[in-house]
């Protein structure tokens, strides 16, 4: 077993003391950006003139929620919330599926939560057009073909290998985000692009368009035993390790032509405490590697070994603040000096910290650890 980066004794000291109570806190902290009479949880919970308060409602920020709960509950502590109400709640009308990402997310959920039910589940949602019938399938979006592929993967792993359509969807989303790839590992964001304005894309991929291919991947070569996609998931995990940057932070984009960071804010909590760990313990997992290196460095950050030197768990809430994040003409130009090769490391300017949480961050930061 190999360490893929490294982090101080002392920052694994404090990480492995403080991961079980970070995991109690997202728990708590979800009961408030719960909506019991929509049963469904919020988009965002921010900071106001008047306090907290909840904005707006995502069924996809709910799934991720449940997969996290159900793992916070499946390590052996209560979930403060019943998860299966609101399970029953979003099976009971699908129509807010309006694309392949939810699709494959919803697959992805009842594949853990109720394995039981994901044969109707599946022919419910016409899981096995999906690819065709939504834009983020024609297009070839790399976040959401992956959510879709884990969703597959999943249902493999708890028996249900002979899905209408499952193998030939499986191949074709594996397609995809092969042809998204570049040399290095590194995702671009999507296939095809209809407007010249979204033409970068094509090659400029996001954190979440390399965390989520790579969970893919290491979910499809723990289910068919397949070699191949256990190098997918190991190139991209080592390449992200090596890139990340000095104060343990993942950086926001990255060119999958060239194998480098593209710009580095908005920094965001969720991808040190959560995404990142997923993925890099889904790699492992699948591939025996060890990256718990990069994983405590990247707590480390949260902690308050950032720019600001600012602790970003705010227990009186119980939540983690979201991002910090340049002002959009500060951003512009770190961008560009980074496309330059002028600038490395930090970014001139000041950062801001955005005062919000989303309820799918302390969801993945309860998928990732509570099993742990």
């Amino acid at each position: 077993m190999r360490s893929e980066t490294l982090a101080t004794p002392d920052q694994r000291y404090l990480m492995e003391r403080e991961i079980s109570q970070l995991c109690d806190l997202a728990a708590t902290g979800l009961i408030q950006m719960f909506d019991p009479e929509r049963r469904l949880f919020c988009y965002t919970y921010a900071r106001t003139e008047e306090g907290m308060a909840r904005k707006g409602i995502s069924h996809r920020y709910t799934l991720m929620s449940l997969l996290g709960l159900h793992r916070y509950e499946s390590s052996g502590r209560p979930s403060p919330i019943t998860i299966q109400p609101i399970l029953d709640n979003l099976l009971r009308d699908t129509s807010w599926i309006t694309n392949t990402g939810d699709l494959g997310l919803l697959l992805w959920t009842c594949s853990e939560l109720a394995p039981d039910r994901l044969p109707q589940v599946y022919t419910d949602v016409k899981a096995a057009n999906a690819l065709m019938r939504f834009p983020d399938g024609q297009q070839g979006c790399s976040m959401e073909i992956a959510w879709y592929l884990t969703g597959l993967a999943s249902s493999c792993l708890v028996g249900h290998t002979d899905l209408p359509g499952q193998v030939e969807q499986m191949a074709a989303a594996r397609k995809i985000l092969e042809s998204n790839c570049g040399p290095s590992g590194i995702y671009g964001h999507l296939t095809r692009s209809k407007s010249p304005k979204t033409h970068l894309r094509r090659k400029i991929g996001s954190f979440a368009d390399q965390v989520y291919p790579t969970i893919a991947f290491a979910q499809m070569s723990r289910a068919l035993k397949d070699a191949k996609a256990r190098q997918m998931a190991l190139r991209t995990a080592r390449t992200i390790c090596q890139l990340q940057a000095s104060m343990g932070e993942w950086c926001w984009h990255y060119n999958s032509v060239t194998g480098r960071v593209v710009n580095r804010y908005p920094v965001f909590s969720v991808h040190q405490h959560a995404m990142g760990p997923m993925m890099l313990f889904a790699a492992a997992d699948a591939t025996g590697s060890d990256f718990s290196d990069a994983i405590y460095k990247g707590l480390a950050w949260i902690r308050g070994q950032n720019e600001l030197r600012l602790d970003f768990v705010e227990p009186s809430l119980n939540l983690i603040w979201r991002c910090l994040y340049l002002e959009r003409a500060e951003a512009y130009l770190d961008t560009t000096l980074r496309a330059l090769k002028l600038r490395r490391g930090e970014a001139n300017g000041r950062p801001r910290v955005r005062y919000e949480c989303r309820p799918y961050e302390l969801g993945w930061l309860l998928y990732a650890f509570a099993a742990k």
